[in-house]
């Protein structure tokens, strides 16, 4: 997949490393504010194998506060900067605002990853002129209130059917198809048993034909299953990282860089000799 200057081959798992320069992301907030400890952090998640780099400049977790578009761009723009000028990584900007994705692809982002699935005012001109790829995401509701009594019928069937809705929306828009990525959305607006019914039948989102995305790393259903804190987690992330990987997604957003990467190595290796045997 091709993201700005830089191709990706995606016929294996690859690994996106989370960087949140924000105070108050759920796991890491406030400990890469300041330039330099946000590019010592991207130097060790691209010495630990990192292919895409998330950079997010507000917080989307339950309950957070919204940030206005320049707090933002003040946040996010020194950053990419610094890392376009510094490292081989594609750089993602994690964002919903249009201006925040126009800047940010002008100053290196080579991936739009949206939690709002470009639904946001000026969000799918902006995206579709940026002519980079964007990523999908499914939520019900919004951040400060999606965890309160989130509720589906069928919630694999309905993530499905808005997925594909704005599948099609993006390519009336002229996003080509082979420049969509998805993201079910993981912990947002879902239970434990949601996001577990998603991870289980996350499969079912290949007949979708765009990559998957899947971000589940330190989140409450590792948490609230394990009864771990958000630093206890590692385990359960990576059991969760590599569930995703064995049924077709190919992009693992992670705080754990080294381990989810090594872990993934363990996985294509068994692949490789698995293929071999048919």
């Amino acid at each position: 997949m091709q993201f700005k200057d830089k191709f990706v081959d995606l016929s294996e798992p690859k690994v996106m490393g989370i960087l949140n320069v924000t105070p108050d992301s759920f796991s890491d907030g406030g400990a890469y504010r300041q330039l330099d400890a946000a590019l010592v952090q991207v130097q060790r998640m691209v010495d630990g194998g990192a292919s895409f780099i998330d950079i997010g400049g507000e917080s989307t977790r339950p309950g957070a506060q919204a940030v206005s578009t320049q707090q933002e761009l003040d946040r996010v723009i020194p950053v990419i900067d610094a890392i376009k000028q510094r490292f081989d990584v594609v750089i993602s900007v994690d964002t919903s605002k249009a201006l925040v994705m126009q800047e940010a692809v002008i100053a290196g982002a080579g991936l739009i990853n949206d939690v709002c699935a470009l639904q946001e005012d000026g969000a799918l001109s902006a995206a579709s002129a940026a002519q980079v790829p964007v990523c999908l995401m499914h939520m019900q509701g919004k951040p400060r209130t999606m965890q309160t009594a989130p509720e589906y019928q069928d919630v694999v069937a309905e993530v499905y059917q808005f997925l594909l809705q704005r599948i099609a929306v993006c390519i009336q828009a002229g996003i080509k198809q082979q420049n969509i990525i998805i993201d079910p959305g993981f912990g947002f607006g879902k239970s434990l048993i949601h996001n577990y019914q998603l991870l289980a039948s996350l499969e079912r989102f290949l007949a979708l034909d765009v990559v998957i995305l899947a971000g589940m790393s330190r989140k409450s259903m590792i948490g609230l299953l394990l009864n771990r804190s958000v630093d206890e987690r590692l385990a359960g992330s990576i059991s969760a990282a590599m569930l995703a990987a064995q049924q077709g997604a190919k992009i693992i957003r992670v705080h754990d860089v080294q381990e989810t990467v090594d872990a993934l190595k363990v996985l294509t290796m068994m692949n490789a000799y698995k293929d071999n045997k048919k």
